[in-house]
């Protein structure tokens, strides 16, 4: 798995290594024009919903802060990670897993947790077709699709189960987005696949993973079962560079629970993230999830080098 891991993201590393080199110091004022705060959004959700919104929360945020902030939608989890280490991004929302990689690698900060509907915990799902496993036994020398090797519900949570239950697959491949894992089980392109779980609406709609491909596949959730549910595990966290400056930390953190509590706010961060309030976050409420890569044998640094 670690060669694989390596092989993903060999291409990802040399990008990133010649955006640093290629960098020169900006000396303005940070908050300034010339200087943007760097807010990066990771890309688990559906990406068109994710840049519409974001680029509200941007204009909130600009107006609210009186500073000038770039809010950014980058292409791949490990991305979010790397730009904390070439001090390319100030502020993300991350991934529980690409946050653990990010604060062992590069110190990040977590200061708040994602909440949603009173839940700061959140599970992964195993998916499959219908007409395909009935339990995880069975997926056994069978395809397997996960989303990357730096996604929590689409990596982390099912790696650590398949070891408990000693899974093993004829063949896998990251398909990059929970979407894109979505898919290839509709397509019957691989047996099941691993993505993020979210609990139905009040009315009972599903606003799984599934939910993303409500409207390309209507009969989604007719198709595709859910085989089992992964974790729980801490909500996302929002994180810090851990050198920015500590009033614009308190200053970041202060807007965006005043932004959640407005109308806007409340529609703005659910529709990006399934947002409904905010928690205070610790390093050590991840704990449990440096125990989960400990037990399948990986390291923070066999993802960043």
């Amino acid at each position: 798995m670690k060669t694989l891991i390596s092989f993903v993201y060999s291409g990802a590393l040399l990008l990133s290594t010649l955006l640093i080199f290629s960098c020169t110091k900006n000396t303005a004022k940070l908050g300034s024009k010339k200087n943007p705060i760097k807010f990066y959004l990771v890309p688990a959700q559906d990406l068109l919903t994710l840049s519409e919104q974001g680029k509200i929360l941007q204009q909130f945020l600009i107006k609210d802060l009186d500073l000038e902030i770039n809010v950014e939608l980058p292409v791949s989890y490990i991305s979010v990670v790397e730009a904390f280490g070439s001090k390319r991004v100030d502020v993300a929302i991350m991934n529980s897993l690409g946050y653990i990689l990010a604060h062992d690698k590069f110190g990040v900060e977590a200061k708040l947790k994602l909440v949603n509907r009173g839940r700061d915990e959140y599970y992964g799902q195993i998916i499959t077709h219908v007409d395909g496993p009935k339990s995880i036994k069975d997926l056994n020398g069978k395809k397997f699709a996960f989303v990357d090797p730096a996604s929590t519900s689409g990596y982390l949570l099912p790696a650590y189960l398949f070891k408990q239950e000693n899974i093993k697959f004829k063949e896998i491949l990251f398909a990059g987005k929970h979407d894109a894992v979505v898919t290839a089980v509709y397509q019957k392109k691989v047996d099941a696949g691993a993505t993020f779980y979210t609990p139905p609406d009040a009315d009972g709609t599903p606003k799984d993973a599934r939910w993303l491909l409500r409207t390309a596949y209507p009969d989604v959730y007719e198709k595709i079962k859910i085989l089992q549910l992964t974790g729980p595990i801490p909500n996302d966290p929002i994180v810090f560079r851990k050198d920015l400056p500590e009033d614009i930390k308190s200053k970041i953190t202060n807007s965006l629970l005043k932004y959640i509590k407005t109308p806007e706010g409340a529609k703005v961060l659910k529709d990006m993230y399934h947002i409904t309030d905010f928690k205070p976050a610790a390093d050590k409420d991840y704990d449990k999830i440096r125990t989960y890569l400990k037990d399948i044998g990986l390291q923070a640094k066999d993802f960043v080098k």
